[in-house]
Formats: structure tokens, sequence, C-alpha cells
């Protein structure tokens, strides 16, 4: 399977995907849609109507991947308007994932390599 590393970008689609898509409709999708390679080696998270069902789209080097996860009960905080997609970090994703609400969350100031110390 894929795991994220620290080069890896991972986007979550704003508002509906209709989940019935394959490998070509995901990838066309990201091309079209959200403006990206699709082979990039980034994460691509797509949510359904309900948001009770999402699939991640990832290449990694030698072929996609499409990994889908449906909820028995309850449903994901997802964004609905503004941008195409929005980025997020791994840490992110598994919150996302185990059901929290990043909206309720908050995310403290933390150093990164390569970002400017400012008091």
């Amino acid at each position: 399977m894929f795991s994220p590393g620290p080069a890896t970008k991972i986007y979550l689609a704003t508002g509906v995907t209709d989940l019935r898509r394959g490998f070509n409709g995901l990838h066309a999708l990201i091309q079209h849609q959200l403006k990206d390679d699709p082979l990039s080696g980034h994460l691509f998270v797509f949510c359904n109507r309900r948001r009770d069902a999402l699939k991640v789209f990832a290449f990694d080097g030698s072929g996609m991947w499409v990994c889908a996860k449906r909820l028995e009960v309850g449903t994901f905080q997802w964004p609905q308007s503004g941008e195409v997609k929005v980025q997020m970090t791994a840490a992110q994703l598994t919150l996302l994932l185990s059901g929290i609400d990043l909206r309720a969350t908050t995310l403290r100031r933390w150093w990164r390599p390569g970002e400017k110390i400012t008091p």
C-alpha cells in the first residue's frame, strides 16, 4: 500500500463526487477539475453526496491505487465550497478518516524545515 512521505501532498476535492468513477474517471477529474497531475504521486481524496464514503487516488510510480472507505454509521466532515481542492497534512487526513471534525480542532504553531521563524 502507499504511505505519504514528507514531500507527498494530500488534496481533498471539495463538494460532491460521483464515487462510481473508477481509475479513468478519477484520473480525468484530477486533470480537468482539480487542474493537477494524477501521476504526481500526491494523494487525491473524494467524498460522495451523503458523506459516508470516500475514495483515495494515488500513483506510486508503477501503477495507480484507488482505495475506498464506507462508514457503517455517521458521516465525514467535508469542505463544501470555496476552493476546488483543499490541501491537508497526513496527520489531518488520519484525523478525518478517524471521524474527528477538523473544524473543532486547533492547529498549534509549529516549525517546519524551510519556514521562516517569526516572533
